[in-house]
């Protein structure tokens, strides 16, 4: 190998170490079988979901690997692969790919890692079908209302409750009778004393 070839892969490796450290995840997927026109699509749907897919000779990624401090990785880097980054949503590329997969038996999820943590097939397949952050946030939102609006009733039913009470007391108390007195009339008796 010449100086300059040497060189420009060594580049290749720190550029591809750096983009792994920066990734919130990344996904190694096996594309053997798809058409140009499926993986136009999937890197397009990758694309939307704020992902990307670089298809990168296997020795560059087991070396961006080791150095990036995911050796289990390497071991799963044989044959065509490409490589999922995503930046912000640590498991959107696996949704994305776990989505494609469904309709296209042909693409496979080896590996990857989801937030610094070493992940196999069977737990990208878990955090693939957990549901979205806006749809737990309303799954979450929606409980919360529940518990509140439960809570508004029962406070409306304690109010009206003890009016009902307070009314049941006012009507049902006695009604005090006025003691309608006539004055006192002197008796011839009482003026003679």
């Amino acid at each position: 190998m010449n100086e300059l070839t040497l060189q420009t892969k060594q580049n290749e490796v720190s550029a591809l170490t750096a983009k792994i450290k920066e990734s919130a995840s990344i996904v190694v997927v096996d594309y053997l079988g798809l058409t140009v026109l499926q993986v136009t699509k999937l890197r397009k749907n990758l694309r939307e979901a704020g992902c990307e897919m670089k298809v990168i000779k296997n020795n560059i990624v087991r070396r961006a690997a080791k150095e990036a401090g995911y050796e289990e990785i390497v071991e799963s880097i044989v044959g065509p692969n490409a490589i999922a980054f995503s930046k912000d949503d640590s498991v959107a590329a696996a949704k994305v790919l776990y989505d494609f997969a469904k309709g296209n038996k042909k693409l496979d999820m080896k590996v990857g890692v989801i937030d610094g943590a070493y992940v196999d097939n069977a737990e990208l397949t878990v955090y693939a079908t957990i549901p979205s952050r806006e749809t737990l946030l309303t799954m979450l939102a929606a409980g919360m209302m529940g518990t509140v609006k439960d809570l508004a009733i029962a406070l409306h039913m304690y109010i009206d409750e003890d009016s009902e009470e307070e009314t049941e007391e006012v009507v049902d108390a006695p009604v005090a009778e006025e003691a309608t007195e006539e004055p006192a009339t002197e008796t011839k008796e009482d003026s003679a004393e």
